[in-house]
């Protein structure tokens, strides 16, 4: 299984999405490090990285639903 890494500030979107994979208990890390998420040229939040790929909140959201 790949990697599943939460990108996170605590924005309220960023809670509803940690707490669709905690339902469903989707193993994952969090990085909530601003500077971190900035210099990776992450431009909104949160975003759901599998493996090579990223998911913004609505394409993060189905793919939990689908799960």
């Amino acid at each position: 299984m790949d990697v599943i890494t939460l990108y996170s500030t605590g924005c309220p979107k960023c809670k509803i999405l940690e707490q669709k994979l905690n339902s469903k208990r989707i193993p994952y890390r969090v990085i909530r490090n601003k500077e971190l998420i900035m210099g990776m040229r992450i431009k909104e939040v949160p975003q759901l990285q599998i493996g090579h790929e990223y998911l913004n909140f609505n394409e993060a959201n189905s793919w939990v639903n689908g799960i």
